[in-house]
């Protein structure tokens, strides 16, 4: 129904913009254009010394050999390194926050909780970046905190079957530790399907999982907003990764993947360097401090970057149950017995609800047959958070997060079956503790109707495996005979990931000396008040921008869905058969 436009809001949208130009008077729109660049001088030094600081904190973390970033205490009690099938991976118990130790108030009736965090280009440090989050609500809560750590370097020729290895040696330490308590597993991204792969293979897991943002139908997505599952095609596949992992000397650079993740959005790269330079008084260490982690580039082996494409991210494989691990045994996700939880965010374009939960009408036929497997699976979805803001979004945490550890018992004692979890309204009880209403509604696993062209992607990794086996076979041995130490050295240095952080460092630009002393000069500057037209203008020319780069991309995106349409058939949005498990299949 159409709202009649209040008489006075066209006043009111005049005032927001600005004072009509007719009225203005010359002498005060002279002090405005006068205080707005003073301040805009002062803000492009504070932002270019942001920057300064940014590469200068980068390579001081290199320097210290790349920490995980957690902003607790911790001590390491397995190191895979020194395992028989040695990793770059160690777990962590969480020991102390700040000057509180945890001995004193931990909950010894209470499960652990181990969180996972993904290994996709950056270092560890998201599941506990700061208070307010999956390790700091687990460890309000009264839980044990174990977290899954790893090193810059791959172990060199380490595989993602020895990564599965050593994730089920470290949840059987803390199991171990605590009898009777299954642990708790918090599956972070890459992290998820990691979990999902131990509990579904012939050993097993016990204990709730937690997938946060974790693909597992790789295919799946909505035409529009979910490109990266179709990028693969237009590279041929997995065998670029191996070329990339080759030229580092067995060594893949996670910058690569890094920059496919800024590369997928790039209006949102623009907003955030626009958004510190109009607010440098407030974002410059909010700046700083996900920069550290966002600029921690990691490596993965050659051949656990090949087999994650392989079978994950080009193959689809894994709700396929075409996964082999161990000797001739293959990841069937009926197997699986833990309960699953399952978060997944609309405002998502990397890892949407279609990729976190369309496994489940491929593996499970009917809501009868996910029943009779006797499986508990429980879904909980944000409508708008954005892939990062999953883990790292405080609102999240103290919402969603806390929900989904505060009511994990009532979980496990649902009837098997597929259920929603829904957060209703909170209320404030006498001692002013937040409760909220949390109710689990049952769902139909015939209602999770992702459907994508099959045969498509099916195409796609025909010629994935055709060209993989090609430059395997021919290309590769020559690849490795001419790479060097040096060469791979360089090529890591010079990756534009690295160099357009990097140039801004003292160390490489002595010219930014003199930005970081003129900054120095800088530490009085007050925010200018919106008032001020020319800081308007300003902020509208930062909006035209940013929508100019969202409507290029969109063009990009829509153009790369139509060669995949020409190249491969079928359109994106089109419906397909979905390939299901029967019960024989178990």
């Amino acid at each position: 129904m159409h709202t009649p436009v209040p008489p006075e809001q066209p006043e009111t949208i005049r005032s927001l913009a600005g004072p009509d130009p007719a009225l203005v008077d010359p002498a005060t729109a002279l002090r405005d254009f006068a205080a707005y660049t003073r301040d805009l001088a002062e803000r492009s030094v504070l932002f270019w010394d942001t920057l300064r600081q940014r590469a200068d904190n980068m390579l001081a973390h290199e320097r210290a050999g790349k920490p995980p970033l957690l902003d607790f205490d911790y001590e390491v009690l397995l190191d895979a390194h020194r395992f028989e099938r040695p990793t770059n991976y160690s777990l962590l118990r969480i020991t102390r926050v700040g000057e509180d130790c945890l001995a004193d108030c931990l909950d010894t009736e209470k499960p652990p909780v181990v969180v996972f965090d993904p290994r996709a280009g950056h270092g560890p440090g998201i599941g506990g970046f700061k208070r307010d989050s999956e390790v700091g609500l687990a460890l309000r809560a009264g839980h044990p905190v174990y977290f899954v750590a790893f090193g810059p370097e791959p172990v060199p020729g380490q595989t993602l079957l020895d990564v599965l290895h050593t994730l089920r040696r470290f949840v059987e330490e803390v199991a171990s530790r605590h009898p009777g308590r299954a642990p708790i597993l918090y599956g972070n991204c890459q992290a998820g399907w990691a979990i999902t792969i131990l509990a579904a293979d012939c050993a097993g897991l016990v204990g709730p999982a937690v997938l946060n943002g974790s693909p597992l139908s790789y295919w799946a997505g909505e035409a529009g907003i979910n490109p990266m599952r179709i990028a693969g095609a237009f590279v041929g596949g997995a065998w670029l990764a191996h070329l990339l992992g080759d030229l580092g000397q067995g060594r893949f650079d996670g910058a690569w993947l890094v920059q496919n993740f800024e590369n997928l959005k790039p209006e949102a790269v623009w907003e955030k360097y626009a958004n510190l330079f109009a607010r440098i008084e407030t974002e410059r260490e909010r700046f700083l401090e996900f920069e550290r982690w966002w600029n921690g580039f990691y490596f993965l082996s050659r051949e656990e970057i090949v087999a994650i494409v392989e079978n994950l991210f080009v193959g689809n494989r894994l709700e396929e149950g075409l996964v082999q691990v161990c000797g001739g045994c293959h990841v069937d996700l009926r197997r699986i017995r833990n309960p699953l939880v399952i978060f997944a965010s609309y405002g998502d374009n990397i890892t949407p609800p279609h990729q976190a939960l369309g496994w489940i009408p491929a593996v499970y036929a009917t809501t009868e047959d996910l029943k009779r497997a006797g499986q508990r699976i429980v879904y909980l979805t944000n409508p708008h958070i954005g892939h990062l803001g999953i883990f790292v979004s405080a609102k999240v945490a103290n919402l969603e997060h806390r929900t989904i550890l505060e009511n994990l018992p009532r979980i496990g004692e649902l009837e098997p079956g597929l259920y929603e979890m829904r957060i209703g309204s909170s209320t404030a009880g006498i001692e002013q503790q937040i409760t909220r209403e949390v109710t689990f509604e049952e769902r139909r696993v015939e209602d999770l109707d992702f459907e994508y062209p099959r045969r498509s992607f099916e195409r796609v990794r025909e010629i994935s495996e055709v060209n993989e086996a090609a430059y395997r076979t021919f290309v590769s041995p020559w690849i490795r005979a001419a790479v060097t130490p040096w060469s791979a050295a360089m090529a890591e240095a010079l990756h534009p990931m690295r160099v357009s952080r990097t140039m801004f460092a003292e160390t490489f630009s002595p010219w930014m000396r003199g930005v970081r002393m003129l900054a120095a000069m800088e530490q009085e500057h007050t925010a200018l008040p919106p008032e001020n037209p020319f800081k308007a203008a300003e902020a509208a020319w930062i909006g035209d921008v940013t929508r100019m780069i969202e409507a290029s991309r969109r063009i990009r995106d829509a153009w790369a869905e139509r060669l995949f349409e020409t190249a491969f058939g079928g359109g994106l949005s089109s419906p397909a058969p979905t390939r299901r498990h029967s019960d024989q299949d178990a």
